[in-house]
């Protein structure tokens, strides 16, 4: 039978006195976790019969002896492998030449951690053990762990070899390379340390050195009481390593007790001491006591260094002193110290900071000129500022130059870039960036991932945001509440309320609590797309949560309310906004004003103007605009202009909305040539007019029967570049209807019949549309694709197919292709009229050009498929559909729920749902408790279908 050894165990009951008792427990608890009760039982046992055999060589002195079992160490098919090894190597090392035997130099590569642990444990001769344990650290492709350290340290204090002992202890402290590593070092040499082996001042100086390195501060302290009651004198170095720990941390007053403690031991401070306490001081924005000390220092006869002058340099450029840190580098040149990159990188960034990007290039060639290369904070430091300041070009060709030269961006510089990139519109190369680096192994930081899905909703692409979304939940960063909320936000934007709903909750299914900046969202969208009782909802939870209401969400809540003509309600919520303490600002007051204004209770809204001005709030263009909008509105123009010459006398200049508000106003009482006049005037002081304005005076020109005048205004409208929308040329075809009525009318009287320009009224239509078109060619305003696209996509909507595919083909015959809005418009309409093989026939055009389809695409064509009682065509839509990239949960709540479940296909929903886990589509628990709420909505049990069961099993497992 094979026998075992195991490494001795790291870990004790006892605790060092810097580690804290929980860690060791959890520590204890990890290491031991992996393994079932009766193989550590086992191990035990065999172990037990391996320590008989050698206890001829056990010594008295404490050491450790809790079995300690290396998670790489298998016990399976391995076992016989891995003694086979361990033999045999124990064999060699017995041998006087075993350094030349080339058997063992063909087994190293072979060699892991764990076989030199046991071999360092159990190979009779230690000087065979300490010689080898130095020469596997030097064969490539291996290196010691902290069980091979533990296992060697344990055997020399054992056999009382306390000089190697302390080297390797040394070493030992050396290796650890994070906190929790450096707390079990500690607690082991802890252990083992005894009268014969304790610390001495290089070891302790060591360990110092390594809390320094992990800012360990409590512990520094620890150590430093420990090392001067075990009477070891401290160095200069250990003073400077604790001085420099605390100011680290800011605690100069500490570090400065320290320093007196210095002095009594007769050691005087270099440049590293007083480096270290002006460092403490920069770190508490403490700028003159820092440069305090570096006078002290060059009075004391100590020269300052590169890094005395870069501190210096970073604490000016902290608080804004730009200035006084330039001329610091230049005072650092002058006496001869070289500064470094890092020097030069500070007010690099510092510059960029403040938009002094100039400068900033300045200094770099400066920094080249004197040898000093820039490096990736550099870059990143430049990119950053010059991509904020609008010269993305520049940041990108600094970009492509940071690699010629063979420099690897960080995360930062990364995040940096596709930052501004998004901020500027530059999507398309912010997302190639974002691929490249998953492509190259660069590691994107939830912040990288914040930044992309912020371009895609702002680009109005929720769906691809969603599926990075996704990949974060799977394969992380995990999602932060930035995340979320971006993603709520992007929905919001698009009018889709249902899935910013389902999103926070997912968002707390999640563990991710949501903020006021969430709520907020959720508040201001549901009161934007008119659904006030869930923002009211939103609002009350909020504040069950603990999260104060603030600004932002009454007024967004004030506002909803206003406009929906519950102004009552808007006046409550006032009230108890200045109840509760909560500031009011302009906004505030303008959304109520708003409220009462459209209301027609001016004499109420006057009152709320009066005491806004009591509170020392000045009314603003949106005040006064507000007014003038209600007054017109309510067929009170005359007072409406009082209030506009009122602002204009109190310095308060109309804008865009001003004047669109009196032109409306103007035309409903049927004084179009008065508007017009207003339009000269804005053109005049350089307000430009949008589509708003010249519809709203279009319309007053034809409700005159002024169509001339009216194409005249359209042809004016385009020239200033601004396109029409379907409402204008609804307008004016409205204007040509009426035209043509009035025409049959003379032609009906003078032939004493009915007459009718055509017998068919779909015919009507499209001659009205094309007679659109041709009095635009006349007053040389040709359509153009933006007119057929605008057009087409405004009658499908209106449900007027025939009109908008008899415009399709016109625009073909012109040469004009259709773009992917019109293609997605006629589907859409297709599938409203259940016309499947045409719908079907546009969808390949979609996917034959190579336009998106998005998800509200699919479910319209599944569903009317399905209304057509062609089932089977619209499940293999769905399952074509897999084959894209989606989110898992989006696919459901847009195609299934908002799809064939509102519209109570219950059959088909489940069959696609049955596809979707087929195919490892599996929708998270959330998703499926949304399915049950919705079929319990529309009165069908859940209790006999299978998605009872998946919900019970899902619960279960939670």
């Amino acid at each position: 039978m094979t026998t075992f050894v195991y490494s001795p165990s790291p870990l004790a009951p006892r605790t060092h006195p810097l580690i804290s008792k929980t860690l060791l427990k959890s520590t204890l608890a990890t290491t031991h976790e992996r393994f079932s009760h009766e193989m550590v039982n086992r191990l035990k046992t065999q172990c037990l019969v391996h320590l008989q055999n050698h206890s001829s060589v056990l010594g008295f002195l404490n050491f450790s002896s809790k079995p300690h079992i290396s998670p790489h160490f298998s016990v399976t098919s391995s076992r016989e492998s891995f003694q086979a090894i361990f033999s045999r190597v124990c064999a060699i090392l017995s041998q006087v030449r075993w350094k030349e035997s080339s058997e063992l130099k063909q087994l190293s590569p072979q060699l892991k951690a764990q076989h030199v642990a046991e071999i360092v444990a159990v190979h009779k001769d230690t000087q065979s053990v300490i010689q080898f344990f130095y020469w596997i650290s030097k064969r490539p492709f291996y290196k010691h762990n902290m069980n091979c350290f533990i296992s060697i340290l344990n055997r020399l204090v054992r056999d009382r070899e306390f000089a190697p002992a302390d080297h390797i202890r040394i070493l030992m402290i050396k290796y650890c390379r994070n906190e929790e590593e450096i707390r079990r070092a500690v607690s082991f040499l802890d252990e083992i340390s005894g009268k014969d082996f304790g610390f001495s001042l290089y070891s302790s100086n060591t360990l110092l050195i390594q809390l320094s390195k992990f800012e360990m501060v409590e512990a520094a302290r620890n150590l430093y009481k420990q090392m001067l009651n075990s009477g070891i004198k401290p160095s200069l170095l250990t003073f400077n390593t604790l001085i420099n720990i605390l100011c680290k941390k800011g605690e100069v007053r500490e570090a400065e007790l320290i320093l007196s403690q210095l002095f009594k031991y007769e050691f005087s401070p270099d440049v590293f001491t007083y480096t270290s306490l002006i460092l403490g001081y920069c770190r508490n924005h403490k700028l003159d006591l820092a440069f305090g000390v570096f006078d002290r220092m060059v009075k004391e006869g100590c020269d300052p260094n590169s890094v005395t002058y870069s501190t210096l340099i970073n604490g000016l450029c902290n608080v804004g002193r730009v200035e006084e840190a330039l001329d610091m580098l230049e005072e650092m040149i002058e006496k001869g110290i070289e500064p470094t990159v890092y020097t030069y990188t500070l007010p690099i960034t510092a510059l960029c900071a403040i938009e002094r990007e100039e400068e900033a290039i300045e200094l770099v060639a400066g920094m080249k000129k004197r040898g000093c290369h820039p490096n990736v904070q550099t870059y990143t430091a430049l990119i950053s500022g010059l991509s904020r300041v609008g010269k993305l070009e520049v940041a990108i060709g600094l970009y492509h130059k940071m690699l010629k030269e063979g420099l690897i961006p960080n995360t930062v510089t990364y995040n940096a870039l596709i930052n501004e990139l998004c901020v500027g519109g530059r999507f398309s190369t912010a997302l190639k960036i974002f691929h490249w680096m998953e492509g190259h192994g660069s590691l994107a930081n939830s912040q990288t991932y914040n930044e992309i899905i912020k371009g895609l909703c702002l680009g109005g692409d929720i769906e691809k945001a969603m599926i990075l979304f996704e990949k974060m939940l799977k394969m992380g960063p995990f999602p932060t509440v930035v995340t979320y909320n971006t993603l709520i936000n992007g929905y919001l934007t698009k009018g889709n309320v249902n899935n910013a709903a389902r999103l926070l909750d997912l968002m707390k299914e999640n563990g991710c609590q949501p903020d006021e900046w969430t709520y907020n969202e959720l508040v201001s969208g549901f009161s934007k797309w008119g659904k006030l009782e869930y923002a009211s909802f939103y609002f009350q939870e909020m504040v069950k949560c603990g999260l104060s209401p603030n600004l932002v969400s009454y007024t967004a809540l004030i506002d909803g309310h206003s406009k929906d003509g519950k102004v009552d309600i808007a006046l409550s919520l006032f009230e108890r906004m200045e109840e509760t303490g909560c500031s009011l600002n302009v906004e505030s007051y303008n959304a109520v004003i708003n409220g009462l204004s459209k209301e027609n209770r001016f004499s109420e809204a006057e009152k709320i103007c009066d005491k806004m001005a009591e509170q020392g709030l000045l009314p603003n263009v949106i005040t006064y605009t507000t007014l003038i909008d209600g007054l017109c509105r309510n067929g009170r123009t005359q007072f409406a202009f009082k209030i506009f010459h009122d602002m204009e006398k109190r310095k308060c200049l109309p804008n865009l909305y001003t004047y669109s508000s009196l032109i409306y106003g103007l035309c409903q009482e049927g004084k179009a040539s008065e508007a017009e006049m207003l339009l000269n005037e804005m053109e005049r002081k350089g307000v430009d007019p949008d589509e708003v304005t010249f519809t709203s005076l279009i319309d007053g020109f034809i409700v005159q029967g002024r169509m001339d005048h009216a194409f005249l205004l359209l042809r004016r409208m385009v020239d200033m570049g601004c396109k029409p929308n379907y409402r204008t040329y609804s307008v004016l075809l409205k204007g040509l209807q009426k035209e043509c009525l009035l025409l049959e009318e003379k032609v009906a009287v003078q032939h004493e019949a009915v007459y009718s320009c055509s017998p068919h009224e779909k015919d009507v239509n499209f001659e009205i549309v094309s007679n659109l078109l041709a009095r635009m060619s006349e007053i040389g305003c040709e359509p153009t694709l933006d007119t057929y696209n605008v057009l087409i996509s405004g009658l499908c909507r209106k449900g007027r197919l025939n009109e908008a595919k008899q415009l399709v083909k016109d625009m073909e015959e012109r040469s004009f292709s259709p773009e992917r809005e019109v293609y997605y418009s006629l589907l859409t309409a297709h599938c409203k009229s259940l016309e499947v093989d045409l719908a079907l026939k546009i969808f390949n055009l979609i996917e034959a050009k190579g336009f998106q389809l998005h998800l509200s695409i699919y479910r319209a064509l599944i569903y009317a498929l399905c209304k057509a009682g062609r089932a089977e065509e619209a499940q293999d839509l769905f399952a074509n559909m897999l084959d894209k990239q989606w989110n898992t949960d989006e696919i459901v709540w847009t195609v299934l729920v908002d799809g064939l479940l509102k519209e109570g296909e219950l059959d088909l929903c489940m069959k696609l749902l049955h596809i979707m886990e087929s195919r490892n589509f599996s929708p998270n628990r959330l998703t499926y408790e949304i399915l049950g709420r919705e079929l319990s909505r529309i009165g069908k049990s859940i209790e006999t279908k299978p998605l009872a069961d998946k919900l019970k099993v899902l619960k279960h497992g939670n």
